[in-house]
């Protein structure tokens, strides 16, 4: 399974005077990944505030900090069930890809950096946590090899063509294969943020034996649940991978990835698809359902109550990042102020909570607490010994901006948002 998707034209990104005609509002590898956080510090020094990758009208020099050619970047996902790899209740990692902007693509760009030992690679650089989760989570079929030769295939075939991994772009006085080690990292990260499985789940659409789906079902359930629509690809009526499309402002090591819909029709019947039940065991998912855009903020390191108990009182807390950053207002507004005590009745299946204000509840994707306000029963999930406060199933929720002195911010659910974040229930 070391072969790539056949890809063709992504000029549909673009007007014949290279206008982009699609926007999306962008997700960073910076998210609230307390338990998956990256293992080894490194920076490129690049900005994310400049134009994303496929979206320049002139030539960019400084390609350390601009992917070019490779800007249209895919993170490709495998659902295999013959045999069955990684969790029931997971999708499992393809890799990571550079194609060009119109569509094409290099591969096995630099043979020099080939990689063969990663497990080494990675213990030796530190990124221990980082290649746990690959060794549940980035399988190879056993047909085709090992989970080795799939992860060194990924990178020596895709990885060493990205511009902002060059050996010179990298810090000074990196050690041989920092580049590789950064690069696994970031898929790991990033398919963090990509939780297929679950987004499908929360759309009421999970593995079968009997059911079948359309074409359209599938792709309007992941688009609602992610804002994008992705690419998927079907072995004859069975879905088995999906492609997840972006660009890029910054580099691949700690950029800001724009999600951006697929270029591509998908490659799947348009009715009669089945989504195949996996054997083997599930695992309690922790990833992230939200992401935001790079964004520095001072908060304290925190570990919220204790999960699977639901408090009276409490403060709803933002984590960001595995910080502490403000929480919630008694309106439901974010803010770095004195945060409200909410009364929460109920259980963590289901429960309504309640500020000095009135009732919260979420109307249009906005949560607000008030007089006026009707209740809405929340649930809370326990995550990376978190409590977070859940709306409709999702632990995600997001708003413009951090809020910042005197001024707050309002709270949407989900991560449609710029700045993404989630929730936690903290007892008082």
């Amino acid at each position: 399974m070391i072969s790539s998707l056949v890809l063709f034209s992504a000029l549909a990104i673009f007007s014949a005077s290279g206008t982009p005609l699609t926007s999306s509002n962008p997700l960073g590898l910076g998210g609230q990944f307390d338990v998956f956080a990256r293992d080894v510090a490194i920076s490129s020094g690049c900005s994310t505030t400049g134009t994303a990758s496929c979206h320049n009208t002139s030539a960019v020099s400084n390609t350390c900090c601009f992917e070019a050619p490779g800007g249209l970047i895919l993170q490709t996902q495998f659902w295999d069930t013959d045999p069955s790899t990684g969790p029931s209740n997971s999708w499992t990692i393809h890799g990571l890809w550079p194609d060009n902007c119109d569509g094409t693509f290099s591969e096995n760009c630099d043979p020099s950096r080939d990689q063969t030992d990663i497990t080494s690679l990675l213990e030796s650089a530190g990124a221990s946590s980082t290649l746990s989760f690959m060794q549940t989570y980035w399988k190879n079929d056993p047909d085709d090899g090992s989970d080795e030769e799939l992860w060194s295939h990924e990178w020596d075939t895709h990885g060493t063509c990205y511009s902002t991994l060059r050996p010179a772009c990298l810090p000074s006085g990196s050690s041989s294969g920092t580049d590789a080690v950064a690069f696994y990292e970031t898929v790991v990260r990033l398919f963090q943020t990509l939780p297929t499985y679950t987004w499908l789940e929360n759309q009421g659409i999970t593995p079968s034996s009997s059911t079948t789906h359309t074409l359209t079902s599938l792709e309007n359930a992941l688009a609602a649940e992610a804002g994008v629509t992705p690419m998927l690809t079907c072995d004859g009526s069975n879905l088995n991978q999906i492609a997840w499309y972006f660009n890029l402002k910054g580099s691949i090591i700690d950029g800001t990835f724009v999600p951006i819909d697929s270029p591509e029709d998908s490659d799947c019947p348009s009715s009669g698809i089945e989504y195949p039940l996996k054997t083997g065991s599930p695992v309690t998912t922790t990833s992230a359902t939200g992401t935001k855009t790079s964004t520095t903020t001072t908060g304290t390191s925190t570990s919220t109550g204790t999960p699977g108990s639901l408090p009276t009182k409490a403060m709803i807390v933002a984590i960001d990042g595995g910080a502490q950053v403000g929480g919630l207002l008694t309106l439901g507004t974010w803010s770095t102020q004195t945060l409200a005590t909410m009364t929460l009745a109920g259980s963590t299946s289901s429960f309504t909570m309640t500020s000095s204000k009135g009732s919260c509840g979420v109307s249009g994707g906005e949560l607000t607490c008030g007089s006026g306000v009707s209740a809405t029963s929340f649930t809370a999930v326990s995550s990376g010994g978190n409590l977070l406060l859940a709306s409709g199933g999702s632990t995600a929720f997001s708003s413009t901006a951090v809020p910042n002195g005197e001024t707050v911010e309002t709270v949407f659910t989900g991560s449609s948002k710029a700045q993404a974040y989630t929730l936690a229930i903290v007892s008082t």
